[in-house]
């Protein structure tokens, strides 16, 4: 007997039963990115280069009414002071401000990513802190950045620690260095070694605010206590000024759960220090200094360099309201 005739509308397979969202992304940050932000057309990506290089010069970020000195510190390596400190200046270089660098890590890397010559000879800023050598014969232009200037570090630097102990006034002679620049900057970054010694002392002493990078990672949290101590006792003993202005989270990547869980930890516990931008992980960030440039320049239509270009901004637009609440 024949088989009966099937219809041509009939499914050949049975249709999937509906299923709600996983839970994984119940979790992912508000940093998530559709699919086509996150991998954008080639216009979009040209659009947001033009507007991160600034070739016209017309979009300017705010400028703060007194030169902001922000300490870029944290004791644990790896969770992106360097690249926060060098990506971060040239941003806001890009777009109006007078910015320098001081490299107070004897690794010379922000030297090495802004393509400045830090090799043996070069006057540095060890010449600074233990010959009393004017900072403004030590800062070098950035070359194709017209309003950053940095000051090198070399591996002179690494014997400076040592040979701080026994001179007068020895946490201080940062300070007095940049208060020497017949020149004001809007802003000056200083690039911390990772570690908790006079170097970084020196740079808590010069500045202002602190910056913190936090790798969304657990082990960048065991050690921030011990931080926040050290800046508690650097503003009770030597600088009453001093103050905690700026937590950016590093190395976000929005396909685990501890990345959102430690941002959220790092918000409960800080608050509206926290810029609202997070940095992902992006290749281009890593790729950058290898040619000695900022991944802002390196490639501007990247992920990574739209937002260090957004976390400069939040931090201008930040320095002028807090400004305009001292003054109210």
């Amino acid at each position: 007997m024949p088989n009966p005739p099937v219809e041509a509308d009939t499914p050949t397979t049975a249709p999937r039963p509906f299923t709600e969202e996983p839970v994984a992304d119940a979790y992912v940050s508000r940093e998530t990115q559709s699919r086509e932000e996150d991998d954008p057309p080639l216009a979009m990506e040209a659009l947001r280069a033009v507007q991160i290089l600034n070739p016209s010069g017309e979009v300017t970020m705010p400028r703060p009414d007194r030169p902001r000195i922000m300490c870029v510190a944290n004791q644990k390596g790896g969770v992106g002071k360097t690249t926060t400190t060098v990506n971060l200046a040239v941003a806001l270089a890009l777009h109006g401000n007078r910015v320098l660098v001081v490299d107070l890590d004897p690794q010379g890397n922000a030297s090495t990513g802004l393509n400045v010559p830090h090799h043996a000879g070069i006057s540095d800023v060890y010449d600074c802190l233990i010959d009393n050598v004017p900072l403004a014969e030590v800062a070098q232009q950035v070359e194709g950045i017209p309003n950053l200037w940095c000051v090198p570090a070399t591996i002179d630097l690494a014997g400076a620690e040592i040979e701080l102990v026994s001179v007068v006034a020895r946490e201080s002679r940062l300070a007095r260095a940049i208060a020497g620049h017949p020149e004001p900057f809007d802003y000056v970054f200083i690039d911390c070694p990772p570690s908790l010694g006079l170097l970084t002392v020196n740079a808590l002493v010069a500045a202002r605010e602190v910056l913190i990078p936090i790798q969304c990672e657990y082990y960048a949290l065991e050690g921030l206590n011990q931080l926040i101590n050290n800046i508690n006792l650097v503003r009770q003993h030597l600088n009453p000024n001093l103050d905690v202005s700026t937590i950016i989270l590093t190395m976000y990547d929005r396909r685990t759960r501890l990345a959102d869980a430690v941002e959220q930890d790092v918000r409960n516990h800080f608050g509206d220090k926290v810029l609202q931008t997070v940095i992902p992980r992006n290749v281009r960030v890593s790729e950058a200094p290898s040619y000695g440039q900022s991944v802002m320049t390196y490639d501007p239509g990247s992920r990574g360099a739209t937002s260090y270009f957004e976390a400069a901004l939040e931090i201008a637009e930040r320095g002028v309201d807090k400004v305009a609440g001292h003054n109210a």
